[in-house]
């Protein structure tokens, strides 16, 4: 796969999809948002627009690119729309069935070149590929978060995933001005294998008093040299997917490290989810995954 522009779907318009398609149209691609929704949808098309505008105030893109990025974004309810896509990239929610039926479907109505990629960090990239006719060209690409700003994306091929599909998908990568690392088709990867029980070690620490939100933030800032605190990711990430995420390895790996403290459900109860609610381990009056 070349470096030239291509057509490119992200199916799912919440956290991760409209980050995902930040950076999609950002790239120059002719980038198609995809949900069933259509709240959730527009909702995901403003986060984009709202993070390249952002990008445009603090001087990190000039306008006339900050228009573009924005002109080569467009949202849909149909996934007829998604006929000519080059990369298909599922971004929806850590759902088996619903990830194998979304390809299943697209097999129907995408050229049979397109290329699969999946988000998953806690589902097998095989189990999902499953859904499809053709496995092979299904390549697990986890994505950190948040991703317009963070450059490392993990790849993991399932078990029938075509030497051409891997190629292809590191290349597309490249393109996107990411950096790759290949892994195994394994629950949570690499970076969630780690990142989750830390994340739950922090907020652990924080219900028993060790210290305050902003004083954990501080100190990992200030130590370890990470680019925002645990509470601030986790804000942008969400308690609700926090929660499922780590539920989804503890099932799998059964450590206790990943099963979640009794905080993360009090927080999900009571709505506290972060960014997108107004309130999680701190409060925002802008509900913008990258708002001021």
């Amino acid at each position: 796969m070349s470096n030239e522009k291509k057509t490119v779907a992200v199916l799912g318009a919440g956290t991760m999809g409209s980050g995902i398609a930040t950076v999609m149209a950002r790239a120059g691609h002719r980038t198609l948002l995809f949900d069933i929704d259509d709240a959730n949808l527009q909702r995901g098309v403003d986060t984009v627009h709202g993070f390249v505008d952002k990008s445009i105030k603090l001087g990190k893109l000039d306008a006339e690119a900050g228009q573009g990025a924005k002109d080569a974004l467009s949202g849909t309810t149909a996934l007829s729309d998604l006929s000519a896509c080059d990369v298909v990239v599922e971004a929806v929610f850590e759902d088996l069935a619903l990830k194998k039926d979304l390809f299943g479907e697209l097999d129907g109505i995408v050229s049979e070149s397109t290329l699969f990629h999946t988000n998953t960090s806690t589902l097998s990239v095989t189990g999902i590929a499953s859904g499809s006719t053709k496995p092979e060209r299904v390549v697990g690409t986890h994505y950190c978060n948040p991703a317009p700003l963070m450059k490392l994306v993990e790849v993991a091929d399932g078990r029938h995933t075509a030497e051409w599909a891997h190629k292809a998908t590191i290349e597309f990568l490249s393109s996107l001005g990411k950096t790759s690392v290949v892994t195994k088709d394994r629950p949570g990867f690499i970076v969630n294998r780690f990142l989750i029980p830390w994340e739950n070690s922090c907020i652990a620490a924080l219900d028993a008093g060790v210290a305050t939100t902003e004083e954990i933030d501080a100190a990992v800032l200030g130590s370890i040299g990470h680019p925002m605190g645990p509470f601030r990711l986790l804000d942008i990430v969400g308690m609700d997917i926090h929660q499922q995420v780590a539920m989804r390895l503890y099932e799998q790996l059964r450590d206790p490290k990943f099963f979640p403290p009794p905080m993360v459900e009090r927080m999900v109860a009571a709505g506290d989810l972060g960014r997108k609610t107004g309130r999680g381990f701190y409060e925002y009056d802008d509900t913008r995954l990258f708002g001021s």
